[in-house]
């Protein structure tokens, strides 16, 4: 009885441009072609989708030529068109209300990662950024991915002690030499992670610069394992062409 006053009062909007919908959580007809799932076939390290089968096993370039500190990367969606929107609007315009919708999307795509996890853990903020900021957008979508898969959600685990420059325009290069030193494992955070399966989460795979780092602090601290799970991931330019949207899923 109480759904109808809800509903006059705050009517359902589209997770991507706030048009109104029929039900929460769903895009409208406009955002939906602006949005593309990340699908299989792809390389079982890192998550990068091939334009075909290439057999069981087969690594991306990537995974052979400089091989991650982490055991596979999935990611729920091409950071393009309104994931972009999505994620800006989690991150810098207080959407904290996308992170359930978009955790939905990243349990499909990290399913495998989540069946064999021990423990969630979110890509720590600097606190100066974090009273700025007033929530971490990676931890939000952590809490959400805990919360419907039943798993422990450790936001302490990892810390970032130190303040970095903002990633974006920076090499790959520069990224990791703007990271070094920056993440370490609290007391606290040992016992949680001690010989434990973690699943990292962030919001967006740019270079992947991030996710190594913290990886790195989780396993000299203590993981037995790290599994990478973002919303978003960058792809080089063109390489959505070959991608193909599943219009049987919403967020």
């Amino acid at each position: 009885m109480l759904e109808w006053p809800a509903r006059i009062l705050f009517p359902p909007v589209c997770a991507g441009c706030r048009r109104h919908v029929s039900r929460p959580g769903v895009l409208c007809g406009a955002c939906w072609p602006r949005l593309t799932f990340l699908e299989k076939p792809w390389c079982p390290v890192m998550g990068t989708p091939f334009s075909h089968d290439m057999g069981e096993g087969f690594l991306c370039g990537e995974a052979l030529a400089d091989p991650p500190p982490f055991e596979r990367s999935r990611s729920a969606v091409v950071y393009s068109g309104v994931a972009c929107d999505m994620v800006r609007g989690l991150k810098y315009h207080d959407r904290t209300d996308l992170a359930p919708w978009m955790a939905e999307w990243m349990l499909r795509a990290g399913s495998e990662l989540l069946a064999e996890a021990d423990i969630i853990v979110p890509v720590p903020l600097y606190w100066r950024r974090f009273f700025k900021r007033k929530f971490n957008q990676s931890a939000e979508l952590a809490r959400a991915l805990a919360k419907a898969s039943g798993l422990r959600f450790e936001p302490a685990a990892v810390t970032r002690v130190r303040q970095t420059l903002p990633q974006v325009g920076l090499e790959r290069r520069e990224r990791e030499d703007n990271l070094r030193g920056a993440f370490r494992i609290p007391p606290e955070g040992a016992l949680a992670i001690a010989g434990r399966r973690v699943l990292l989460i962030d919001d967006v795979y740019t270079t992947g610069a991030t996710v190594r780092a913290v990886t790195a602090s989780l396993k000299k601290g203590g993981a037995g394992a790290v599994d990478v799970l973002t919303f978003a991931r960058v792809l080089p330019a063109g390489g959505e062409g070959d991608f193909q949207l599943d219009a049987t899923v919403l967020i």
